[in-house]
């Protein structure tokens, strides 16, 4: 993700362990500002003061309010594919249609626990730079996926990217969902997966002819 952005847009990652213990105590606080706050009331004094740290000591990490953003948005997808990786096992089994509904269910499992995530993830872009993230974070989820269906030569491979562009699809159902609801309800879940499949599917009925 760094290497797109603004370097004030990324975050200064500490090494010493009090550093870091320190790092991780601001983004924690900044994902409870969020909820609370949302992103109009979301501020690097905020964070500090909620802490009782100076105002320069979470400068020296995060330059601007956007690395922190960004930083929470890494540690995030992190997160979401630790998840997934949990599950890949189980994915090589199944259809890659059986699949998509696997892992749309597990992105929504995710998404509706993680409040903050889901602003970050789902929410608007702020800025060009966290619109390059969250470009990126689509581009880092299709790669994922790809790795299982275009390992087991199900889909093709890019070009066209077909596994990004269906995270696309199946994102923007779900933004939908957060903006009407607050979350990613059933009938949006159910949209996700129909969306993502009726995409993909002439991809791999042409792939599988291809190969046959």
């Amino acid at each position: 993700m760094e290497d797109a952005l603004n370097p004030l847009a990324v975050a200064r990652r500490p090494t010493q362990k009090r550093a870091r213990e320190r790092f991780a105590n601001i983004l924690d606080e900044a994902g409870a500002v969020l909820i609370e706050k949302g992103l109009s009331g979301f501020s690097i004094p905020t964070i500090a003061e909620r802490l009782g740290y100076t105002r320069g000591s979470v400068y020296a990490y995060f330059p601007t309010p956007y690395a922190v953003l960004n930083e929470l948005t890494r540690r995030y997808l992190g997160e979401l594919e630790a998840e997934f990786f949990s599950h890949a096992e189980a994915l090589r089994h199944v259809s890659w249609r059986a699949g998509i509904a696997m892992v749309v269910d597990q992105a929504v499992s995710f998404h509706n626990a993680n409040p903050a995530a889901c602003l970050l993830l789902l929410g608007g872009a702020v800025t060009d730079d966290s619109y390059r993230a969250q470009e990126l974070t689509n581009k880092r989820l299709g790669d994922l996926a790809g790795r299982v269906w275009t390992s087991k030569r199900v889909l093709p491979a890019a070009p066209p990217d077909v596994m990004t562009l269906s995270v696309d699809i199946g994102v923007a159902c779900f933004r939908r969902s957060f903006f009407e609801h607050g979350e990613i309800t059933p009938p949006y879940r159910d949209a996700a997966i129909a969306a993502m499949i009726g995409f993909l599917a002439p991809y791999a009925e042409t792939h599988d002819a291809n190969e046959s």
